[in-house]
């Protein structure tokens, strides 16, 4: 039992893994789209990419929102945690949960948020120009960009320096906040929600979006040159993850506080409570509450714009207009099930995976665990067309194409390090002289996953589907190349309204992705999970 389990493990994530890059790395070498007959082995696809001064530049600007990023999220999230976790902050406890909002809000959500609140004819734009005459900042600009993408990424920064080493020394927390920096670095070649909607109304493109633009460039599929592009985000990226876990692994060994016996006093603050509570105040404000009131204020107006006053256009008729667009209707269908039961169905996958490297003493556990990690250099976008080119590459399973498998599948893949970081977390709770005890008594080894590991951390696993559901029904670019009629779900519907300018059905859209994610995020907390697991 427990040789099979952990052979299906290692072959079948080395399978979901390796089957789509090694399809991204073989269609880089082709002059045409694999399926054209006339395709043949080139690096054409790789000197016109490598050359091309849009590339150049794309590459130029997520370098430029990576630093940017990383330069704002880094102090700011570290601040925040630790003046949530090392300070008698008052009222922390209510607003822990409010600064994990974001993490669980779809970046597209939150970029339209914006764009509808202090966008040119938003609604705080234009009350802010009734007032003063001018609005004083503007969105679309390279520098707009990175001060949204930096402040939402502030809490990702923030999860660990605190947490991972209770001190207030600098030389013991610099690992973790380098891991931190590193992570935030990451995300900035992945972004792409809010490139595409701040930044290409200025003509900034990020590697991203340049890859989401390639694919009408020569009006044909340009499958090879898209190749080329995800395989350069993957060069960058993956070196960033291997980092990072090699950060992760060596964290542990700064620690020099521990035991049950250590008295842990939060540090006060004195005169600085209240100016602290402020600066946590603002950054949920201007990262949480300003995007979200901004989508909801636009999804019950008729219309916005200079001398229109709100409580004369208000009105309920977009989210009646959903009913007549059949795709919608599905879209929202197939976003609480690929969010419940595609949701279930990973977590069954991870904990399987998790199961086997469970107490596994051996070299494979190391290949495993890079394998795993391996996903988290691939943003959604190019996993979603990584799976689109499977999918279409082997006909057998092609008709799964058009189905919510061919989401669930590549929604796993992008969520597996996270997913399986869930169920370790409640793994490593159980106590080896538990499962030892059931071995004595002559218990096969999957008697004692049944019998005792399984329901120890059933209570662990409710959670991690909570959290996966919510991760699930927040993702977006991932079904982007994979939307289709019957894969239509919110992320992605949203991603291609943007392009046609319906702003009244993005509204409406993501006020009921909104209130899905807040509707589990509330469950989760009333059950306890833990958010930062």
């Amino acid at each position: 039992m427990s040789r099979t389990l952990r052979s299906f493990a290692v072959i079948g994530v080395a399978l979901v893994v390796f089957g789509p890059l090694g399809l991204i790395i073989y269609q880089s070498f082709l002059s045409e789209a694999f399926f054209s007959p006339t395709a043949s082995l080139s690096l054409g696809a790789y000197r016109y990419v490598l050359t091309d001064s849009g590339f150049h530049s794309a590459f130029g600007t997520s370098l430029l929102v990576s630093l940017g990023m990383t330069l704002i999220s880094v102090p700011l999230g570290s601040l925040l945690a630790f003046l949530l976790v090392r300070t008698d902050l008052p009222g922390k406890k209510f607003l822990e949960p409010w600064l994990l909002v974001p993490i669980f809000l779809s970046p597209v959500v939150l970029a339209f948020g914006y764009v509808v609140a202090v966008g040119p004819v938003g609604f705080f734009s234009l009350w802010t120009k009734a007032l003063i005459g001018r609005v004083p900042w503007n969105l679309y600009s390279l520098y707009g960009m990175i001060l949204i993408a930096g402040l939402e990424a502030a809490r990702v920064a923030g999860a660990g320096p605190w947490r991972i080493a209770a001190t207030v020394s600098l030389p013991l927390v610099l690992p973790s906040i380098l891991f931190s920096a590193a992570l935030i670095f990451l995300l900035g070649f992945e972004l792409f929600g809010l490139p595409l909607v701040l930044g290409d109304p200025a003509g900034l493109l990020v590697l991203t979006t340049y890859l989401y633009k390639l694919t009408n460039l020569l009006g044909v599929p340009s499958y090879h040159l898209m190749a080329v592009v995800a395989l350069s985000i993957v060069a960058l990226t993956f070196p960033l993850v291997y980092a990072q876990r090699r950060m992760l692994r060596t964290a542990g060994r700064f620690a020099v506080i521990g035991g049950k016996g250590q008295a842990f006093r939060p540090l006060p603050l004195g005169a600085l409570r209240w100016p602290a509570v402020a600066i946590v105040l603002l950054w949920l404000v201007v990262t949480v509450l300003l995007p979200l009131i901004g989508v909801a204020l636009r999804s019950v107006v008729s219309q916005w714009g200079e001398g229109i006053k709100l409580f004369d256009v208000l009105t309920l008729d977009h989210f009646r207009e959903l009913k007549g667009y059949p795709n919608l209707v599905r879209g929202i269908v197939n976003t609480l099930l690929i969010g419940s039961i595609g949701g279930a169905l990973s977590v069954v996958f991870y904990a399987i995976i998790g199961l086997a490297a469970h107490r596994w003493q051996s070299r494979w556990v190391s290949f495993l665990d890079y394998l795993v990690m391996l996903p988290r250099a691939l943003p959604g976008l190019i996993v979603g067309l990584a799976f689109l080119w499977v999918f279409l590459f082997f006909k057998p399973i092609a008709p799964l194409r058009t189905t919510l498998f061919s989401l669930w599948i590549a929604y796993t893949v992008v969520w597996l390090a996270y997913g399986l970081r869930l169920i370790s977390a409640a793994l490593l709770q159980v106590k080896p002289e538990l499962e030892e005890a059931a071995r004595v008594t002559g218990a096969g080894q999957g008697t004692v996953y049944r019998d005792v590991t399984l329901p120890l951390i059933r209570f662990g696993l409710i959670g991690s589907w909570l959290l996966v559901f919510m991760m699930f029904v927040r993702e977006y670019s991932t079904g982007v190349y994979l939307l289709g009629p019957g894969t239509e779900v919110i992320g992605s519907l949203i991603v291609s309204l943007w392009g046609t300018g319906a702003l009244d059905l993005i509204s409406a859209l993501s006020v009921i992705e909104v209130a899905l994610v807040g509707l589990i995020l509330f469950i989760a907390l009333r059950l306890g999970v833990r958010l930062d697991a």
